[in-house]
């Protein structure tokens, strides 16, 4: 999952994201409501985690502005404001579920888990992504190829995701770097051709037409071309 995290406690942004990552999750945070909505309205996230008392723009009038644009992207409000009437509130301005703190990571994942599920409808398994006969399923992280399951590690699973994300198009080195490792700069290894390398293993057994492409020059694209 590609997840945005507003929130502005150094120590609870810390524990959430730190536990995003061991689950092979994506997380960008925004520490307040200005950046937190920017980051909303001009990127593509599975699910947005939304504190309430944030500074510069508060967390309910952030989820406003996000409704107001027509972002349909599911909300979850982790909020230290638990009252029954802070709850209503929060649901009522466009939440989709509402944590109080202090909270259960794993609670949070299951109610991160539920809100996408309820956006993705009630087929099953609720978010998969395809392409020809692969496909991935982002809440196991369990890929398949026809009749055969695929177990990624963590940044398998990162980096062909992104590419699942981008069906067709060319990826840069930087652009999975930044996807996958969250550095703003290539550091001069060959840390990306190792882990594309395992994962075209995976994805493509003998026999099986290849999905993952070198563009000489350029990066790579997955596609069925």
């Amino acid at each position: 999952m590609k997840l945005l995290l507003i929130e502005d406690d150094k120590a609870t942004a810390g524990y959430v994201c730190q536990g995003l990552a061991e689950l092979g999750h994506a997380c960008d945070l925004a520490d307040n409501g200005i950046d937190g909505l920017t980051a909303g309205l001009t990127k593509e996230y599975d699910a947005i985690i939304l504190d309430r008392n944030l500074p510069l723009l508060d967390g309910l009038s952030v989820l406003q502005a996000l409704r107001a644009q027509a972002l349909r992207t599911p909300v979850l409000i982790l909020s230290a404001l638990g009252q029954v009437d802070d709850r209503i509130c929060g649901l009522n301005a466009g939440g989709d579920d509402y944590l109080t703190k202090p909270f259960s990571f794993h609670e949070l994942i299951a109610r991160l888990s539920a809100i996408i599920r309820r956006g993705e409808g009630s087929t099953t398994p609720p978010r998969v992504r395809r392409v020809a006969d692969l496909e991935l399923d982002l809440l196991t992280r369990v890929g398949r190829r026809g009749d055969r399951r695929i177990e990624f590690s963590n940044k398998e699973f990162q980096l062909l995701d992104y590419f699942l994300r981008h069906v067709g198009q060319v990826i840069t080195r930087t652009m999975l770097i930044e996807a996958a490792w969250d550095y703003s700069f290539d550091p001069g290894t060959n840390l990306v051709d190792v882990h594309i390398s395992r994962l075209r293993a995976k994805l493509e057994a003998e026999g099986e037409a290849p999905l993952l492409h070198t563009i000489r020059g350029a990066g790579y694209r997955l596609d069925a071309c």
